[in-house]
Order: C-alpha cells, then sequence, then structure tokens
C-alpha cells in the first residue's frame, strides 16, 4: 500500500515530467516559427513591404498580432515596414489606449470603404494598402510578405539630411519612378513600449507594442526631390528610440514605396 506522503511524492514527479514536456514542445514550437520566418526571408527578392496594423490595448484579440508584428519587425529588417495604429473605439471598455487616435479610426474606415468590407475590427491588417488580413494570422501574414517581397517596388524613395530641432524633424527626399498623383506620407513610430494595462480587457496584463505610429503627415507637392518635417509630439520620451518612415502612395491610395531611418 502506498501512503501519503508516497501519494504526494509520485503526483509532484508527474507534475514535473508534465511540465517539461510541455516546455520542451513550446520551446520546439517557437524554433520552428523563427527557422520559417528565417527561410522565407532568405528567399524574398526585397521588394517594399508594408504592413499596418490597427489594433488596441483595450481588444483582447490583440496582443497575438502585436507579437507577430514584432517579429517580423525583427526578421525583415530591410525591406519590411511595420506601423502599429492604435484606434480609439475600443477605449470605452474601461481603459484608455495612451496610443488611441480617432483619426487612425477615421484612415481605417476609408480602408474598409476601399475594399467594400463592412465595418473596422481589430487585430486588422493592411498589406501595401492593397487587401487587409486578420493581423494574428500567421501562415496569411508570412504569405502576404512573401508576395509583396518578390513585387518589384514602383518607386525607389530615399531619406538624407535628418536634423532634429527641438520637437521637430526635418528630411531631404529622394524620389525615383513615377510622382504624378502620388502623395508622401511621412510617419514617426516609436520603436516600442511596454504598458501595464489596469482595466478593460486585457487588465492585469502586461502589453508590449512595437513601432507605435505618434505622429503622421502627407506631402501632397510630392517632386522627385524635397524636403519636408515632422513634429515628435511629447508622448515619446527622452531617451526613446524613434523611427522616420516615408511611403508613396498613388492616387488609389495603393503604397508604391517606402524606406525607413532611425532618428
Amino acid at each position: 500500500m502506498i501512503d501519503k506522503k508516497n501519494y504526494v511524492f509520485l503526483f509532484s514527479i508527474v507534475g514535473l515530467l508534465l511540465t517539461t514536456i510541455i516546455w520542451s514542445q513550446s520551446s520546439k514550437d517557437n524554433k520552428v516559427d523563427d527557422a520559417l520566418f528565417s527561410e522565407h526571408s532568405e528567399k524574398l527578392s526585397k521588394g517594399s513591404v508594408v504592413l499596418e496594423l490597427f489594433t488596441s490595448q483595450g481588444c483582447s484579440s490583440c496582443p497575438p498580432a502585436d507579437a507577430l508584428l514584432e517579429t517580423i519587425k525583427d526578421s525583415y529588417p530591410d525591406n519590411v515596414f511595420v506601423l502599429s495604429y492604435h484606434v480609439d473605439y475600443w477605449n470605452y471598455i474601461g481603459w484608455k489606449d495612451p496610443f488611441s487616435n480617432q483619426k487612425f479610426t477615421v484612415k481605417q474606415s476609408a480602408y474598409n470603404t476601399k475594399f467594400r468590407y463592412r465595418s473596422n475590427y481589430t487585430p486588422e491588417l493592411v498589406v501595401n494598402g492593397k487587401e487587409h488580413m486578420v493581423g494574428s494570422n500567421r501562415a496569411d501574414v508570412i504569405r502576404a510578405v512573401e508576395k509583396y517581397s518578390n513585387l518589384q517596388s514602383q518607386n525607389v524613395i530615399g531619406i538624407s539630411n535628418i536634423t532634429i530641432d527641438g520637437d521637430k524633424a526635418t528630411f531631404e527626399y529622394n524620389v525615383n519612378g513615377k510622382i504624378e498623383d502620388n502623395t508622401i506620407r511621412a510617419v514617426l513610430v516609436l520603436n516600442e513600449r511596454t504598458t501595464e494595462v489596469k482595466r478593460g480587457e486585457n487588465r492585469h496584463r502586461t502589453l508590449k507594442n512595437a513601432n507605435i505610429v505618434v505622429a503622421e503627415k502627407y506631402l501632397n507637392d510630392v517632386k522627385s526631390k524635397g524636403f519636408g518635417s515632422i513634429e515628435i509630439p511629447n508622448i515619446v520620451g527622452k531617451n526613446e528610440a524613434i523611427t522616420l518612415m516615408l511611403l508613396v502612395e498613388n492616387e488609389k491610395v495603393d503604397i508604391t514605396g517606402a524606406a525607413k531611418v532611425a532618428i
């Protein structure tokens, strides 16, 4: 007969074995995912791919998409441009996303009108302004990155002579390719921020967001060479890393070229 102490010991051993198996499988899965990204990134021809994620810290379905966005950012540092637009329509749940902006909700609505999709949703990922998908669907996102990476960008844009004066960044740009009827969108992103969410659907969770859009400005009078500026908002801390992105858009709001530089 096994006494009580032996039962406790036996269950402890079984629990430890199960934990080890689960941890090992989880680690194996993560390695497979990393290998998948590496395998795909080596096959790309480096066409520009712009991924715009519409997300919110108040949405319980968004953290997996936020995490995927960060993985893609790290896996495709050269030709993939990730932007995280935080919408404001989840704020009513009880947590006001500090990065939310009503203008980003309007931007999402404009995209969905273009796509003839009935309403906004999160997490929604827009690729090169041409199609949308659920932002946490890893397989679909990888396919989209591979698809657009292997298409030649219609515009090649460069950024130079960036200067910071107080809360303003000025820059010069040059564009190759068709520029008639095109616009340039200047976007300032905060590279990353970790937030403790105290209310709403993600209450008691610590969320990490990457490439958070904190400022956006359109340059409408596009030339082959020009200059522009963008304000750096107060939400950016003194020692926080930020990146400037320039996106070329045609009259259909398709993104035809992109460039980025850390500032």
